[in-house]
């Protein structure tokens, strides 16, 4: 086992030296020997970030083997599943093989425990021996391999009560709940771009629980039986059907519906391109517009406000909330309709 590391894993950084894991092009993802402040994991399944896994599904035409080319090739060339594309990874789940000595104590984990990973795969130190299945449907990647978590990362023992494959789905998403928790005061109206993706109807879930009675949680999605499906749920109080990419429809049938109110948050969990400027003309004055979406451009968020003259507060989707894991979990375990959704969907 070699010396103590940076906690942030520059240490493993190749090209450009001095620079942190994320932003780094290259990685050091040799397996061999690991530093005392790192953790390996065996890892079994991927779960792509659905900006990256559309893109990276779009590019391959949909063909499984070239889907499987093209992570390999990243893997192979970064050292990490950093998409050259969309700049995000997304996460995964293991089994701890190795723990170092200063880790020990530190992080509470033991070898043979079974973990997600809640930092992204754009950071993370990856080895891919073999893609065993590529599950399109669900963004997700089961493979052998191995990757390295660093004394700073964050991660997740799985819960006993959950499926490892949902478990993996849903804290991939779990600051976007986490931080509408935050966002969503009571009385609030409140539109979800994306309604029927993963993180969508977890944002409403709990966009419903804070606005309360007195509040509204209205679901934009393109798709009309993707939009019906969701009726049953009862988190969502309006579904409008509208193209996010259009940013005048969708401001003209929000702000029909809400009587030219608009509304207290937006938050835009959509996983194409171009929908910056349909989040910002739903948002009231003052309002906050809440960007989960890695597709998301804040160039064109913040000029496009500009543009417009419209006083929005615009926050960047931070991955990580504090016990967004717990959050997010719990949120399957009391609502017996998203679990079950879920379980068709990813288990």
């Amino acid at each position: 086992m070699k010396g103590k590391g940076s906690p942030f894993g520059v240490h493993r950084v190749i090209e450009p030296k001095g620079i942190l894991p994320q932003p780094a092009k290259v990685l050091n993802n040799n397996m061999e020997e690991i530093y005392d402040n790192e953790m390996r994991v065996n890892v079994e399944v991927l779960n792509v970030d659905s900006a990256s896994f559309t893109q990276i599904k779009e590019q391959a035409g949909g063909d499984i083997e070239k889907i499987k080319e093209i992570i390999l090739g990243i893997v192979r060339e970064c050292g990490k599943l950093k998409n050259p594309v969309t700049g995000s990874g997304g996460m995964f789940i293991g089994t701890v093989d190795k723990v170092g000595d200063a880790l020990k104590e530190k992080k509470k984990v033991k070898e043979g425990d079974k973990i997600a990973s809640l930092v992204s795969l754009s950071l993370t130190p990856l080895r891919i021996d073999e893609i065993i299945e590529v599950r399109k449907d669900v963004d997700q990647v089961v493979i052998k391999g191995q990757a390295i978590l660093f004394e700073s990362a964050i991660f997740s023992v799985l819960p006993d009560d959950i499926p490892e494959k949902l478990a993996l789905a849903v804290l991939d998403v779990a600051g976007a709940p986490a931080q509408t928790a935050k966002l969503v005061k009571p009385g609030d109206t409140v539109v979800i771009v994306g309604a029927y993706g993963k993180s969508g109807v977890l944002c409403a879930y709990e966009a419903k629980k804070r606005a309360g009675v007195t509040g509204r949680v209205i679901g934009i999605g393109r798709k009309k039986d993707k939009l019906d499906a969701l009726k049953d749920l009862g988190y969502y109080d309006d579904l409008v059907q509208a193209d996010a990419t259009d940013s005048v429809e969708c401001y003209e049938k929000i702000s029909e519906i809400t009587e030219g109110k608009l509304c207290d948050v937006v938050i835009n969990n959509v996983n194409i391109p171009n929908t910056e400027m349909a989040s910002i003309l739903m948002c009231k004055e003052q309002g906050i517009v809440y960007f989960f979406s890695m597709a998301t451009s804040f160039t064109k968020a913040a000029l496009g406000a500009e543009g417009i003259g419209k006083d929005v507060n615009m926050i960047i989707g931070n991955g990580y909330s504090k016990d967004h894991d717990h959050i997010t979990i719990d949120i399957v375990r009391q609502s017996k309709k998203i679990r079950e959704l879920y379980e068709k969907m990813y288990a």
